[in-house]
């Protein structure tokens, strides 16, 4: 398995990663558990080390799902979990808002390590930025679970530029966990070029497009209520109409080299800078043996320009998240 370092941080972990969020939530009905752990044992057997979980994936059942099927793995992969988001420590129902006041942090920090079993979490990404908190003060909550022990490495996802810059002043940034994929290209938009200015990795989410990316989606695909994707604008039959022209562009790069839309979208990421590492997920070890596959898929310079071009000659359709969801990133 290739191995990738997360910018300058000393966290080396596998080129790509595993998202656990829709083993169990988000995408409809929760799979079978035994099934789902039998998948995650299956990526750690093909070399995957980087796993990413949060408090808010369920909520809590995600991090216990993760927490069981990693045990027989200890001190062999690394694994990300997140704080941020209110969720009621009594029932664990979720909130609208967010809350990162530092002793929230430190709580969910101790109940983490609990469902996840483990003496230390390897990634504590902050989800979203808080503005009612500065973030200097969730970095600092950070810095004091680092030096205590129960934290190697302060994460944040979704964050702007001067966020960026403000929590990495108090305590070094490791990772930022934003979407990234041929269908959402905002990071290239200076934040690839700050990331590598300040050495902090960047950990893809969605690489897949949700799964559109893969070609195996059309207007017809349907989604239950219990589906996010249902709710998200960019999954209006209407958009996924007029968003086929960026498959076709991944299904005619991926017939000439032999490979599959998914793995040339994954190989895509991969060849954008040396500290990506994207984190796709899925139920099917099938699924997960083809997302492998893009390690070993070399897109030349000439297959990158011409990918480029066409992209960039392409209006995607469609909202990525409804306003609220939206205006809850890129502080």
């Amino acid at each position: 398995m290739q191995q990738r370092s997360l910018g300058r941080s000393g966290l080396t972990v596998s080129a790509l990663g595993f998202g656990c969020m829709g083993l169990n939530s988000a995408y409809g009905p929760p799979a079978d558990r035994l099934a789902m752990i039998a998948v995650v044992a299956a990526a750690v057997e093909r070399g995957v080390t980087f796993f990413d979980t949060a408090e808010v994936y369920g909520p809590w059942s995600n991090e216990e799902l993760v927490g069981e099927a990693l045990a027989p793995f200890r001190g062999k992969v690394a694994i990300a979990t997140k704080f941020g988001f209110d969720v009621d420590p009594a029932t664990g129902k979720r909130g609208d808002g967010l809350n990162s006041r530092p002793a929230h942090i430190k709580q969910v920090a101790e109940a983490s390590l609990r469902r996840l079993g483990v003496e230390t979490i390897d990634l504590f990404y902050q989800h979203r930025v808080d503005p009612a908190v500065p973030i200097e003060e969730v970095a600092g909550a950070v810095k004091e679970l680092i030096q205590a022990g129960k934290v190697r490495h302060f994460g944040l996802s979704e964050a702007g530029p001067q966020t960026i810059r403000r929590a990495h002043a108090v305590q070094p940034v490791a990772a930022l966990q934003n979407e990234y994929s041929l269908w959402w290209r905002r990071p290239e938009e200076g934040l690839l070029d700050l990331l590598e200015e300040l050495g902090i990795g960047l950990v893809p989410f969605s690489p897949l497009g949700r799964g559109f990316l893969t070609g195996k989606m059309d207007t017809t695909t349907p989604f239950g209520a219990d589906d996010f994707r249902s709710g998200l604008p960019r999954f209006a039959p209407e958009a996924r109409l007029a968003n086929q022209s960026v498959v076709q562009l991944l299904m005619r790069i991926a017939e000439r080299k032999g490979a599959t839309p998914a793995q040339v979208a994954l190989a895509w990421l991969l060849a954008q800078r040396p500290w990506i590492v994207p984190i796709p997920g899925t139920r099917r070890i099938e699924r997960l043996d083809e997302n492998l596959g893009a390690l070993d898929l070399i897109l030349t310079a000439e297959d990158l320009a011409e990918i480029r071009e066409a992209a960039e000659a392409i209006a995607i359709a469609g909202d990525r998240y409804p306003e609220a969801m939206e205006r809850q990133t890129g502080v």
